[in-house]
């Protein structure tokens, strides 16, 4: 069958007030909720007020009631720390603005980094003990000698050479497997594609137990996808390293079209927390902006929008130096009648004039080049 015999319910941890939440987490922490993209977190207590590290917008305000209807709120068994070294980090967020034309104002290295905060994001871990019976194809390398003929034009004549070619040999296999999984990574965010799409993966080899001196100065996620939700997606994860340890016992170098009727037994739930750092910088509208740094491999995303106001007022700057020239070059041309030696000038004057004219719509087409390519690549 294809579910789990013995499926635990959705992992709950029964939080009556902020004594038990301290005793779990081994520290001081309050739950609390943006009013705005409404994510919920545990910060460290007495750290109200905030606003929220994920929109930047919105208030963070406590939840003191009702913390049972959490997704989950038992501690982690694993987490990832911060590995970005700062001299690291500061060259990345300097580099994100770098090459934007016209950037905002309020784009500057020093500034986004004095906003940086350290939010953990959560993902579920399940053990689960299987039993199964699998099918699937493994194949073997083995190579196949042969010889090519070929002209030889330094000996004027025909020769032969070895050619060595690599192939697969498929064999079908069957058997029975009965084996304990650990910690197999499944969502717990209903963005979790997204992140991982915009940041990329991580290195998980290199998490360690939970403690709560990792939790200092830092936002810690809660999930909103129960597990029931997450299990169909640590299902194929499971049957992946299934399949693999068959090549293996098999000795085999490929597997195909791995086929299995599991059994699900024993399901234990905890949870990874995966370390991001955000910022944000305010646009034209003093909007917000949020920007994510992966906290390990320190990829960077966020949205890079070039200033439309400073574009047009160095559009007008430009315009205005245009239309001082052209003033000049009609004075020139004015006093010409008089010394004409100067009408020469005056016509360059004007050529200058409208040059430098027709070059102050480039700031305004540059910035809205730069966005427009920026939003189709977002999409």
């Amino acid at each position: 069958m294809d579910q789990a015999s013995e499926q635990t319910s959705q992992p709950q941890f029964l939080i009556n007030g902020d004594e038990d939440l301290a005793t779990a987490w081994d520290t001081s922490l309050i739950v609390a909720v943006c009013e705005l993209c409404d994510w919920n977190y545990l910060l460290p207590a007495g750290s109200l007020p905030q606003t929220c590290p994920h929109c930047f917008q919105g208030s963070l305000a406590a939840v003191k009631e009702d913390l049972q209807e959490m997704t989950y709120l038992k501690p982690p068994e694993l987490l990832l720390s911060f590995a970005l070294p700062t001299e690291n980090l500061s060259k990345i967020i300097q580099d994100f603005g770098g090459n934007i034309p016209f950037a905002p104002q309020d784009l500057k290295p020093a500034t986004m980094q004095g906003r940086l905060r350290r939010l953990y994001l959560p993902m579920w871990l399940v053990d689960a003990d299987v039993q199964a019976f699998w099918q699937a194809e493994t194949g073997f390398d083995y190579q196949v000698v042969s010889h090519q003929d070929f002209y030889n034009e330094n000996r004027g004549g025909w020769a032969s050479r070895e050619v060595k070619e690599g192939r697969i040999r498929w064999e079908p296999r069957l058997g029975r497997l009965e084996r304990s999984y650990q910690n197999i990574a499944a969502p717990a965010l209903e963005e979790h594609n997204l992140l991982r799409k915009t940041l990329g993966s991580y290195n998980l080899t290199t998490a360690r137990s939970y403690h709560s001196q990792g939790l200092e100065n830092a936002f810690v996620r809660l999930p909103n996808r129960s597990s029931e939700d997450a299990w169909p997606e640590a299902q194929p994860a499971i049957q992946a390293v299934a399949a693999e340890e068959c090549r293996r016992a098999a000795s085999a170098d490929h597997i195909r079209q791995f086929t299995w009727k599991p059994e699900f037994k024993q399901l234990n739930w905890t949870m990874l927390l995966l370390p991001v750092y955000t910022t944000y910088y305010l646009d034209d509208e003093d909007k917000p902006q949020p920007v994510l740094v992966h906290g390990q491999t320190g990829r960077i995303h966020g949205a890079r929008k070039a200033s439309m106001k400073r574009a047009t007022r160095a559009a007008l700057i430009v315009l205005g130096i245009a239309i001082f020239v052209f003033i000049l070059s009609l004075l020139l041309a004015a006093a010409s009648l008089l010394a004409p030696p100067i009408l020469a000038l005056a016509v360059l004057g004007l050529v200058v004039a409208l040059l430098v004219g027709a070059g102050a719509a480039l700031p305004i087409a540059t910035v809205w080049w730069f966005n427009r390519k920026q939003q189709n690549q977002g999409k």
